[in-house]
């Protein structure tokens, strides 16, 4: 499966951005998604992630109630809603697909297939 991720930009604290990440070819609603990210010189992180039928979300503890993570598998695509941004968020955020169990969505080993990632930075 091939993924582009796209909806980074430049965004004042506090502000809100969505990306969107368009999957192509494979079965989508096989894949979990997830989103991760990496701030420069910091090593790349999990962000959250949701299962192939939407059943089981995860997210990492500081985007907790301020992120989203969704998809429509009608349309092969996966989003990440966020709000409240702050300058820690400021990172490549990228998309990526895996398959088979839920168990470990935020271990980035597990995941074979990767967007090439779109910036997003918060500004103070």
């Amino acid at each position: 499966v091939q993924l582009q991720a796209s909806g980074g930009g430049l965004v004042q604290a506090g502000g809100s951005l969505r990306l969107s990440c368009a999957a192509s070819g494979g079965t989508f609603s096989y894949y979990i998604m997830g989103w991760f990210r990496q701030a420069p010189g910091k090593e790349r992180e999990f962000v959250a992630s949701v299962s192939g039928r939407s059943s089981n979300t995860y997210y990492e503890d500081s985007v907790k109630g301020r992120f989203t993570i969704s998809r429509d598998n009608a349309k092969n695509t996966v989003y990440l809603q966020m709000s409240s941004l702050n300058s820690e968020d400021t990172a490549v955020y990228y998309c990526a697909a895996r398959s088979g169990s839920w168990v470990g969505a935020e271990d980035r080993t597990k995941y074979f297939s990767w967007g090439r990632g779109t910036q997003v930075t918060v500004s103070s």
